[in-house]
């Protein structure tokens, strides 16, 4: 399932997370989002971005852990 989960912080930075969106069709899909956000800061990319997709299984992705979620990208 593809997921888009946005963590907005008290001084206005956002984080965006995607999952789920297998090669890099994943800037694709947030270009709009980001051109109205403004200035990306910083770009992570998750090992989806790097997957064949007919090597993919279907299976859910794992929960992430706290620690994971400060490896994501942040607008600052």
């Amino acid at each position: 399932m593809e997921t888009l989960e946005f963590i907005i912080y008290p001084d206005g930075r956002v984080e965006e997370r995607v999952t789920g969106i297998i090669g890099s069709s994943c800037a694709e899909v947030t270009a709009a989002i980001e051109a109205k956000l403004g200035i990306v800061a910083h770009r992570e990319l998750t090992s989806e971005n790097f997957a064949n997709q007919s090597l993919v299984s279907n299976s859910q992705p794992d929960r992430l852990s706290v620690e994971d979620v400060t490896r994501f990208s942040q607008w600052e």
